[in-house]
């Protein structure tokens, strides 16, 4: 990230702090409080052979996920005598960019605040657009990437989102700024929609379906790819599936990506092994072809839950197009403070 990024990015994060504890302050007169405050801290280190070196990041140097730092996630509840009317939610940390000249990279997470109305639920700030698998599966923690963190939709962006759970499954709408993890307002906008029927811890099973329209920035976390908004219009599926041990998750999304013809499709297999859960083995592939090129890409991973705090992943994938075999361990730490 260069400098003036940087700066940016921590103006930015000073601002929606000092935003987001006038609206805690607001908020919370004549109201009941819940809060939840994480420490989150990780460690990332691989080897990619392609490069011949050892990595401090789990994908790509320029990705905001998964790199070596230190953050805390905060999650804030009102509520009347009715019940909840509000969740403000913060999640924030500061990643070391080994590759970037050893830099600290403040990075702003979530940012948002979600208001319980009757028969809907509002959001505005920073926060899931309502597309695809990542509109609802949290990959923030894992190595292992997913379509999103190839370009397929906004894993966050700035904006606003409707969106209700009922009795058979769940919809959502969001008008975001297609911009990503950094406010840019250029003349961009992604309007997004998903209807999903199931629930998956009643039924096991879920399906979405889910369309993307704008003009949007192809970014790669804080790096900017394209410096003015192109087409990206995408529809896509979903489908995960839980059965004894066993948890399958796939993803089809095609359309315009950036002003690209685009497809791709994954699939992740995941067992569950001992008790609680506590080690998991995943494998995926996952395809896409942009503008008549193929690239495949696989992965396989193990998660062991060491205590209700730590967790140890390993992954390793393999990359035909760009020829790199990669392996990567990461130590996560997640731990609710009580003041």
């Amino acid at each position: 990230m260069s400098l003036s990024s940087a700066a940016h990015s921590g103006l930015m994060f000073r601002r929606f702090s000092f935003l987001f504890c006038l609206t805690l302050l607001a908020a919370g007169t004549g109201s009941a409080q819940t809060s939840l405050f994480y420490l989150e801290a990780q460690g990332v280190a691989g080897y990619s052979s392609s490069l011949d070196k050892w990595v401090a990041y789990s994908l790509h140097q320029d990705d905001v996920m998964q790199k070596p730092g230190l953050g805390f996630d905060y999650v804030q509840r009102f509520s009347r005598e009715t019940g909840d009317f509000a969740v403000l939610a913060v999640q924030a940390r500061l990643a070391w960019n080994a590759d970037r000249g050893k830099k600290l990279e403040p990075q702003l997470y979530n940012a948002y605040l979600k208001f319980k109305f009757p028969g809907v639920d509002f959001w505005v700030g920073h926060n899931r657009p309502a597309f695809g698998l990542s509109s609802t599966f949290d990959v923030h923690a894992q190595i292992l990437p997913t379509l999103v963190m190839y370009g397929y939709g906004y894993d966050r962006d700035w904006g606003l989102g409707l969106g209700r759970d009922f009795s058979r499954g769940s919809w959502g709408l969001s008008l975001t700024t297609g911009s990503g993890m950094v406010l840019r307002l250029k003349d961009g906008y992604l309007l997004s929609g998903r209807l999903s029927l199931g629930v998956l811890g009643r039924d096991n099973w879920t399906a979405g379906l889910s369309a993307a329209a704008g003009e949007a920035l192809e970014t790669m976390g804080y790096t900017l790819m394209s410096p003015d908004p192109m087409p990206f219009r995408m529809a896509g599926v979903d489908i995960t599936h839980t059965r004894n041990n066993l948890e399958n998750r796939v993803e089809a999304a095609v359309g315009r990506k950036f002003g690209k013809d685009a497809w791709a499709v994954f699939w992740r297999l995941g067992i569950n092994l001992l008790g609680e859960e506590r080690l998991k083995w995943e494998v995926q592939p996952l395809f896409m072809r942009e503008e008549g090129q193929g690239s495949l890409h696989l992965g396989t991973g193990l998660s062991f839950l060491a205590t209700g705090d730590l967790t140890v992943r390993v992954m390793v994938a393999y990359d035909r197009k760009a020829r790199d075999s990669r392996a990567v361990l990461q130590i996560y730490y997640y731990k609710r403070i009580i003041f």
